[in-house]
């Protein structure tokens, strides 16, 4: 058994040799610390020399970056500043521009008042030399027509051995003025006669030459004048050619044919139009009427089934208080070109009185009225009065007429409508396309047809009468013996110009009627030939019974 200090003293040993090896083992971990330590200073000194690097490298390339921006930015700049420069410089320019344009464009609107102004006389002289060059020739003018030769001239005479003769023909042109007519009756002597006329066309003259003389008086009636062109002749004489054109292929009421052998009515229609666009500063407003007089009796050929004036019903001819003519309950259709008129005029032709003599196949029965009344403000003269023209009085009342004077009548204002919101100058243009004149032995009409022809005659009698009482400036003419010249009384005479275009035909077998026609033409001619002017304005009262039919 061992002491017991002896047992003490080796354990103590044994601790303390524990405690060193720890102490060696903490000592070594101390160490590898102390090693880990200076590895991760070395290397986070490595990284941070990495990192200066990497940020001195960063920060030069945003230098130069930021260098380049700023030079690019300059450069913009510069080029910037330039543009707004060069946009200030042409601004100003453009302002100098618009301050000169400005200038100019006053100077041209000055310039355009006066070009205005002046063109504004110009227009009222036109006006006055126009009118005044138609008064020269006369407000009542007569042309005669002679048609060429048609096959059926020569059937119409029944044998072969007339067909030499017919072709000879009876009536021809001498020169523009001159027709001579030859007259050679089995058993008579042979007899030259001629007439002269204000212009006379030959059977090669073309719908446009006719025309050309026409043309003058749609001027007139824009200018405030009431107009009217008649065509006159015997049946088959070209009447209907001249004022309507050539009818369709079997159907008589409708005319056709290309736009060299238009007839009055659609040429006067595009050329009424076609002033009114370039001349007329104020557009007027035109209406159109058709109806046709046949037996005496006036028919509407406008009128629809479903409206107040139904065609077939007959109408009266009034005079209003200004003295004018109108038909009650007539239909007057507004138009806005010259389509839209010549379609009326057609419409109403599909109902026109046609019936077929030995004369003509399709003979007219009736006289066609196509009437355009002109409503627009009313013109002004360079000193901003309103024209002044010839006085024209009409008839007040039943059997009164107006008078021929071998003087010009005082000068009136031209006339206007004064109830209107403005004051409203009214015209008339009356184209008529008359029944043919015809002798009933020679037609062979008997029963209806001889009635109509009888009516006929009767009115372009009363047609010749006024004409005759004008030319005699008898103190009555005879305006309401007919229907017919009492529709046309605003037209006839007076201040009105008129246009008689004698239709005839040149077979000798038409000799007797086309004399008459001639002799017709020539009473017409000798109508007082004063001065021509608008009709005046008579608000509130009745035209007293003189006027004069100048020419």
């Amino acid at each position: 058994m061992k002491p017991a200090g002896a047992g003490d003293a080796g354990g103590c040993c044994a601790l303390l040799g524990l405690a060193e090896r720890r102490t060696q083992q903490l000592q070594r971990q101390v160490r590898v610390k102390e090693e880990s330590i200076v590895e991760l200073e070395t290397e986070n000194a490595v990284l941070h020399l990495k990192l200066a690097e990497r940020l001195q490298q960063d920060v030069k390339e945003l230098r130069s970056s930021f260098l380049e921006l700023m030079g690019t930015c300059q450069d913009q700049y510069r080029a910037h500043l330039s543009a707004v420069a060069a946009v200030v410089q042409g601004a100003q320019l453009d302002r100098e521009a618009m301050q000169a344009w400005r200038s100019k464009a006053l100077h041209l609107e000055r310039s355009l008042q006066e070009v205005e102004e002046h063109c504004h006389q110009e227009r009222q002289r036109r006006r006055a030399l126009h009118n005044s060059l138609l008064e020269l020739r006369g407000s009542i003018r007569v042309h005669c027509r002679i048609r060429p030769l048609l096959p059926f001239d020569s059937e119409w005479d029944g044998s072969a051995s007339c067909s030499s003769t017919v072709s000879q023909g009876a009536a021809h042109a001498l020169d523009d003025e001159t027709i001579l007519v030859k007259c050679h009756r089995p058993g008579h002597p042979k007899i030259n006669k001629t007439y002269t006329f204000e212009r006379v066309y030959g059977p090669a003259e073309s719908q446009t030459a006719v025309f050309a003389d026409v043309r003058p008086l749609l001027t007139s009636f824009l200018d405030g004048y009431d107009v009217c062109v008649m065509a006159y002749g015997q049946t088959g004489s070209g009447k209907s050619y001249t004022m309507l054109g050539p009818p369709s292929e079997g159907q008589p009421g409708q005319q056709s044919g290309t736009h060299g052998d238009s007839g009055i009515v659609p040429r006067a229609a595009e050329e009424l139009f076609r002033l009114i666009s370039e001349n007329s500063p104020g557009r007027p407003t035109l209406e159109v009427s058709v109806l046709e007089i046949y037996n005496n009796d006036i028919f509407d050929l406008l009128a629809k089934e479903d409206s107040a004036a139904v065609f077939g019903v007959k109408r009266e001819v009034v005079t209003t208080q200004e003295g004018r003519t109108e038909v009650p309950l007539l239909t007057c259709t507004a138009v806005a070109s010259a389509v839209e008129l010549v379609a009326l005029v057609h419409g109403g032709l599909r109902l026109r009185a046609r019936h077929p003599t030995l004369v003509h196949a399709a003979s007219s029965r009736s006289h066609l009225v196509v009437t355009v009344t002109l409503t627009g403000k009313a013109p002004s003269d360079s000193t901003g009065q309103r024209p002044r023209s010839a006085l024209r009085q009409g008839h007040a009342g039943a059997g009164q007429g107006r008078s021929a004077s071998p003087r010009a009548s005082p000068p009136q204002p031209l006339p206007v409508d004064h109830t209107g919101p403005e004051r409203q100058a009214r015209a008339k243009l009356q184209l008529v396309d008359l029944a043919g004149s015809e002798c009933a032995g020679a037609s062979g009409v008997t029963g209806l047809a001889l009635r109509e022809t009888s009516f006929i005659n009767r009115s372009l009698a009363a047609l010749a009468d006024v004409l005759g009482a004008l030319s005699e400036r008898r103190g009555h003419v005879p305006y309401r013996n007919s229907k017919l010249t009492h529709l046309l009384q605003d037209t006839i005479g007076g201040d009105a110009k008129l246009l008689v275009i004698l239709c005839v035909s040149p077979g000798q077998k038409h000799v007797a009627e086309t004399l008459q026609g001639l002799g017709f033409g020539t009473r017409a001619r000798q109508a007082e030939r004063g001065q021509a002017g608008r009709r005046p304005s008579c608000p509130g009262k009745r035209r007293s019974g003189a006027g004069s039919a100048s020419q």
